[in-house]
């Protein structure tokens, strides 16, 4: 995983993490939801990542 994409999934789901706990605290359903979405997003990101680094170490 390249450090930049790195970095952009963990800021989106750092970024996430607040929006779902400013949700909480408000009570605003739709801060929560989108919370929650940036963090599946943010894990999505790092999943397809993953399968990028092992399908380059096995063609290396």
């Amino acid at each position: 995983m390249s450090l930049k994409d790195k970095a952009k999934a963990t800021g989106k789901n750092i970024e996430g993490k607040a929006q779902e706990a400013l949700g909480n605290v408000t009570g605003d359903p739709k801060d929560k939801a989108e919370g929650k979405a940036k963090q599946t997003e943010a894990q999505a990101r790092h999943a397809v990542e993953d399968v990028k680094d092992e399908v380059k170490k096995k063609i290396d």
